[in-house]
């Protein structure tokens, strides 16, 4: 019973992973590019011209996808329940480098070719959002609100695992060997943003469901505290303080 309730532990975790599999395939193949100094086209050539930005966005995005998604794996925190806090301290900063960067480029390089003003458009308001969840995550950490903090970092990491979802909704294009529209190819984006966004707000009610009846607290690493009694609605927490 605890092998099968563990392995099924994992399968949320292994799911992100193979989500992000091939962005970050795509990413190293990138990185590949710029250090070998392969051929410039005018698909790569904006990288070429100004690497740093897409070279951050590659490495802080492969780090906030990968290690993000041990973040949803409960057994694992609570068997190092130090764990979850350190990764924390890695995982922000490298979400916020990843948010920022993909702005610069969305803003700065030059427009690809099928990528239109509404693509980015779409690009800022993700972005935007993904910095304001991470922002706002750790505000609610601060208060001590983790039950705030939890649904925060899950929408930021919803958003940062966007590129992984786009995979699948480009899919049938791919699969028909065509290449959308500007149009078209902005709805097949932002569908990826949405979509994520869907089930992370479903895993954050059905979370805030099962924790309603409950009277115990989630500490940082999401172990619940049988002892610890609920807060009084309005009551204001202590912030924490820094150190």
């Amino acid at each position: 019973m605890t092998t099968s309730t563990t392995r099924a532990g994992w399968r949320i975790p292994a799911a992100l992973l193979l989500l992000s599999a091939v962005p970050v395939i795509a990413g190293a193949a990138r990185l590949t590019a710029l250090s070998t100094g392969a051929e410039i086209t005018p698909d790569n050539a904006r990288f070429f011209a100004v690497p740093l930005p897409v070279v951050a966005h590659i490495i802080s995005a492969t780090v906030y996808c990968c290690l993000g998604a041990f973040q949803f794996a409960p057994a694992f925190r609570r068997r190092r329940p130090g764990w979850h806090r350190a990764a924390g301290r890695v995982l922000v900063p490298c979400g916020l480098v990843a948010a920022l960067s993909g702005l610069w480029m969305a803003v700065c390089y030059p427009l690809p070719a099928f990528d239109g003003e509404l693509l980015v458009v779409l690009r800022i308001v993700f972005g935007s959002a993904m910095i304001a969840s991470l922002v706002l995550g750790l505000a609610a950490i601060r208060w001590r609100d983790i039950a705030r903090h939890q649904a925060w970092m899950i929408r930021g990491y919803a958003i940062g695992l966007g590129a992984g979802t786009q995979v699948l909704t480009h899919l049938p294009w791919a699969i028909a060997q065509s290449v959308p529209g500007e149009f078209t190819r902005a709805v097949l984006m932002g569908a990826g943003w949405v979509i994520n966004l869907v089930v992370a707000e479903r895993i954050i009610s059905r979370s805030r469901r099962r924790a309603a009846p409950d009277t115990g607290r989630l500490d940082s690493s999401g172990v619940r505290s049988a002892t610890s009694r609920s807060r009084t609605p309005g009551t204001a927490r202590s912030p924490r303080r820094a150190g």
